[in-house]
């Protein structure tokens, strides 16, 4: 069994030991409740069963939305439990004897994981509304002052944000009023087969200066080749290491992408932001489309002014989001001063559908407006 499989039970054998077994109830229920437990915890065994890849669950929506609370308030019924126990053994060791858990602080702690798991979720699953931010870029021409870029990321189409769902952000987006639109990679969950109802609401996407997008490291696991070639038929004009110039008048802006960082592994080009910027008009200002952001001193040492990134998802969970720091070089969540360039990490326009939760880091589409800085 793949150690991801055996790395789930832990939770759910944590809180049937020390939540479940010692409440006062009859035998037999606190055995179902403890077999249900399992069941949840290998939500991710029941996804890569039912589509063959633990990142696609192919069950209904309403399905799929059940699986994410209950095993969002396993994870934190297990992490509220383990705070419980920390403090029972600190004042065990400040009064030094054995001191017990009455059943109602198990009790409000389950209620309280149960809570939190539904408001997460609903917090994930909706369509999330635009986000302003302003940044200035040295060199900027005025005919690019007041320029659009309107950012999605990280949609993952999938059975739990289907094509009901992908309509939704594409309206919204194209109701935003920016002059180009980048989409910064994990389109999907799912082969080009599985999702090809679900992404075709992205063929409406529409800007002046059109639609510009690169892949993020979930379109390696679904057949990179065979979902290049259908995003660039829903409209896309993808940038994997490459680049295009937007012109205003005599003033150019120049939009690079590069390819994610898990391309060498399944036989693809690794990101090369030198082949991407080559043959770049030298002095204009230069937009940088990176999924993951771990490599934005990169970016800035070659002249970047702004890198747009996601991947990160903005930890999801006030608290989670420090590790998923750790992860990418210290970026997580929104905008940073990376020597003279700006980095933005988007919190996602979607999630993953295999652990779908958002406290207190909200889903967004970003809308950028450039400005010239004096």
């Amino acid at each position: 069994m793949p150690t991801i499989f055996l790395v789930f039970l832990i939770p759910a054998i944590y809180v049937a030991s020390r939540t479940l077994w010692p409440l006062t109830l009859p035998l037999w229920s606190k055995v179902v409740m403890a077999l249900l437990l399992l069941v949840v915890a290998q939500y991710h065994l029941w996804s890569r069963l039912s589509s063959g890849s633990v990142f696609a669950p192919e069950f209904p929506r309403p399905v799929v939305i059940l699986f994410n609370w209950a095993f969002g308030a396993l994870v934190l019924l297990w992490l509220f439990q383990v705070v419980l126990d920390l403090g029972l053994l600190t004042t065990a060791l400040v009064r030094w004897r054995g001191v017990g858990m009455p059943d109602a602080a198990r009790y409000g702690a389950t209620a309280l994981a149960v809570v939190a798991s539904a408001v997460a979720v609903a917090n994930a699953v909706r369509v999330p509304p635009i986000k302003d931010v302003e940044v200035e870029i040295a060199g900027l021409s005025p005919q690019f002052d007041g320029y659009r870029i309107l950012q999605l990321t990280d949609l993952h189409i999938s059975k739990l944000f289907p094509a009901a769902w992908a309509s939704d952000v594409v309206a919204r987006a194209n109701a935003a009023g920016s002059d180009v639109i980048v989409v910064t990679g994990d389109f999907i969950d799912g082969s080009v087969n599985m999702r090809r109802r679900d992404v075709e609401p992205l063929r409406a996407l529409r800007a002046p200066d059109g639609v510009w997008a690169i892949p993020g490291n979930h379109e390696y696991f679904f057949d990179y080749g065979a979902w290049m070639r259908h995003l660039t038929a829903l409209g896309f004009r993808m940038l994997p290491n490459a680049h295009t110039v937007i012109r205003r008048g005599g003033a150019e802006l120049v939009v690079a992408g590069v390819t994610d960082l898990s391309a060498p592994s399944v036989g693809e080009a690794g990101p090369d932001l030198a082949l991407a910027l080559h043959g770049a008009p030298a002095d204009a200002p230069i937009v940088l489309l990176d999924h993951q952001p771990r490599r934005a001193r990169d970016a800035a040492a070659k002249g970047v002014a702004l890198q747009l990134s996601g991947h990160t998802h903005g930890g999801m969970i006030v608290g989670l989001d420090r590790l998923v720091a750790r992860a990418n070089a210290g970026f997580v969540a929104g905008r940073y001063q990376v020597g003279d360039m700006t980095l933005y990490v988007s919190n996602g326009t979607g999630l993953w559908p295999g652990f779908a939760l958002r406290l207190g880091v909200p889903s967004e589409m970003t809308r950028f407006t450039l400005r010239a800085k004096p």
